[in-house]
C-alpha cells in the first residue's frame, strides 16, 4: 500500500489445511450477544507468486456489468429469445477427417452414438478440448447453444458424433454438476474440483481428463496504485476492498482461513464489470482470470486502458482444478471400454491444440457469432489466452510426462483439496460422502501415459 496509508494488524499466516476453525465450525466460533457470528462460505488453487503485468492480447470478463440478479434476468432472456430461433443451421470451420477411424480411434462399438459434452459457460477458448474435436460438417442450434457435429481425433473421423453444450445462462447458471444429473444425456461436464467435493453424496462426479493443470483464476491489482503488492497476502495486510463472485467462493473462504485475507476487507458484490475499479481509481484489487481480465480491461476498456498486475490463486496454496472432464460416478463401469479409448483422444486434442490453436479458435469465434450467446469474444483476446496457457504454465504435463493428470498420491494435490475443502463444506452443511478420498472423485486409469507435451529444451 502506499506509504501515506495506515496499516491495520498484521494477519497471522496459517498452514493451508491449519485455517482457524472459527471460521468455518459454529461450535467454535465466536458468539456476540448469544448468537454465532457469520460463517464463510467455501475455498479454491496453489503454486508459486508469479505476478506480472498484462501483456498484448485477451477478452473474457465474466459478466456485463450489471448486478448480478440483474444480469441474471438479463442474460437468461437473451438466451431464451435466441431460443426461437429456426433450427440447426450448418457451421463454419471444424477438423477435416483425412481417415476414417480403426482400431483406439474407432469409437462406434463402445461410445454413445453422440457425445455430449457440458461446459462451464459461453463458448470460448477455455474450452478448447472439446472444440478441437469438432468436425467440418457440424451444425449449429442456436436456440440450445450448442453444436453438433462428428468426433474428429487428429484428422481421424471416430465415427461418432459429439455435442458441446453452452453453459452459464443456457443452463440456468446451476452447476454443471447438477446439470449431468437432470439430464442424463450428457456424457461429459467441465467442472472445477472443488464442486465435485461438495456435491460427492447428491450428486457424485468422477474426474478423468484435466486439460488444465494450474486453474487460471487470479487476484489482480493496479501497479500503480500499490506498487509495494507482488502477491494476495500482500492485500491481507492492508484493509483493502477486494472483490469477487459470490457464486464461486470457496477459494475466498480459503484464502481467509489462512490468513492471507481480512474477512472484513473480501465483497461478493463482484459483476464482472471493470466499473468499479475505474471508480476507485484502482485502489481495489478484484478477482479475474489470467487468460482474460487483466488484457481486455488495458486493451479494450477506454476508460481503463492500464497495466494490472495479479496472482494466481493457484500460488497461494489452493490446489484446485479447472474445467476437468468428469463423468457421474455411477456410470464408471458401463462407460469405461468408451473411456479406454475417448480420454487418450481427448489428451491428444489438448496437444493437437496447443501446437496449432489458429483453426479452433477461428471455429468457436464463429460459433459465438451463429449462437448468439450475449457474450463476444475476439481473436486477439483468445490467441493472447493460448500464450498465457504456454507462459504461466496453465496447460502443461506437470511433474509426469502425461498430460491430463491427476495428482492422486497420498498429500499430493486432491488429497491437500479435500483437506482444505471437507471441513469448509461440512461447515456449512453441504452433504459429503463420508470419508472421501482422492479416487472418489478423479481417476487416472484411463489416460494414455504416453500422451503429453513435448518437453522444451
Amino acid at each position: 500500500m502506499l506509504p501515506d496509508d495506515p496499516r491495520p494488524p498484521q494477519l497471522p499466516r496459517r498452514r493451508p489445511w491449519r485455517s482457524d476453525p472459527a471460521l468455518f465450525d459454529a461450535a467454535v466460533r465466536p458468539r456476540r450477544g448469544g448468537r454465532a457470528l457469520p460463517r464463510l462460505g467455501t475455498t479454491f488453487s496453489s503454486r508459486a507468486p508469479r505476478p506480472r503485468p498484462a501483456q498484448p492480447d485477451a477478452d473474457f470478463g465474466w459478466f456485463g456489468g450489471r448486478r448480478p440478479l440483474a444480469l441474471l434476468a438479463v442474460l437468461t432472456a437473451a438466451v431464451l429469445l435466441a431460443g426461437c430461433s429456426s433450427g440447426p443451421t450448418a457451421g463454419e470451420g471444424g477438423q477435416d477427417a483425412r481417415a476414417a477411424g480403426s482400431g483406439d480411434r474407432d469409437l462406434r462399438e463402445v461410445c454413445p452414438a453422440t457425445v455430449v459434452v457440458q461446459t462451464s459457460w459461453f463458448s470460448q477458448v477455455e474450452h478448447f478440448v472439446a472444440y478441437q474435436l469438432l468436425g467440418k460438417g457440424y451444425t449449429v442450434d442456436a436456440g440450445r447453444k450448442s453444436v453438433t457435429g462428428p468426433l474428429v481425433a487428429s484428422g481421424v473421423d471416430t465415427g461418432v458424433d459429439i455435442e458441446v453444450r453452452a453453459g452459464g445462462p443456457a443452463i440456468g447458471f446451476q452447476q454443471v454438476s447438477a446439470q449431468m444429473y437432470a439430464d442424463r444425456s450428457i456424457m461429459l461436464g467441465m467442472v472445477p474440483l472443488d464442486e465435485a467435493i461438495q456435491n460427492s453424496q447428491d450428486q457424485p462426479i468422477t474426474g478423468v481428463m484435466t486439460p488444465y493443470d494450474v486453474d487460471p483464476l487470479v487476484i489482480m491489482w493496479d501497479p500503480e496504485a500499490f506498487p509495494d503488492w507482488s502477491t494476495i497476502a500482500d492485500i491481507g495486510q492492508t484493509d483493502t476492498r477486494v472483490l469477487f463472485f459470490s457464486g464461486e467462493r470457496t477459494y475466498m473462504d480459503y484464502l481467509v482461513g489462512t490468513g492471507q485475507l481480512r474477512q472484513s476487507q473480501v465483497d461478493g458484490s463482484y459483476d464482472g464489470s471493470p466499473d468499479r475499479l475505474v471508480a476507485a481509481r484502482g485502489r481495489i484489487a478484484v478477482q479475474g482470470f489470467a487468460t482474460s481480465e487483466p488484457w481486455k480491461w488495458q486493451h479494450e476498456v477506454k476508460a481503463w486502458a492500464k497495466p494490472l498486475t495479479y496472482q494466481l490463486v493457484a500460488d497461494s496454496g489452493y490446489p484446485n482444478y479447472r474445467n476437468l472432464l468428469a463423468i457421474r460416478a455411477g456410470d464408471k463401469g458401463r462407460l469405461a471400454p468408451c473411456l479406454r479409448r475417448l480420454v487418450p483422444i481427448l489428451q491428444q486434442a489438448t496437444v493437437d491444440f496447443l501446437a496449432q490453436p489458429g483453426p479452433t479458435i477461428d471455429t468457436i469465434l464463429s460459433i459465438v457469432e451463429r449462437t448468439r450467446q450475449a457474450y463476444t469474444d475476439s481473436k486477439d483476446r483468445s490467441r493472447h489466452a493460448v500464450d498465457v496457457m504456454r507462459e504461466e504454465g496453465l496447460v502443461t504435463n506437470g511433474r509426469t510426462a502425461t498430460i491430463g493428470d491427476f495428482d492422486l498420491a497420498p498429500g499430493g494435490r486432491v488429497d491437500r483439496l479435500l483437506k482444505i475443502d471437507v471441513p469448509i463444506f461440512k461447515s456449512q452443511r453441504k452433504r459429503l460422502k463420508p470419508v472421501l478420498v482422492p479416487t472418489d472423485i478423479a481417476t487416472n486409469e484411463f489416460l494414455d501415459p504416453a500422451v503429453g507435451l513435448p518437453r522444451s529444451g
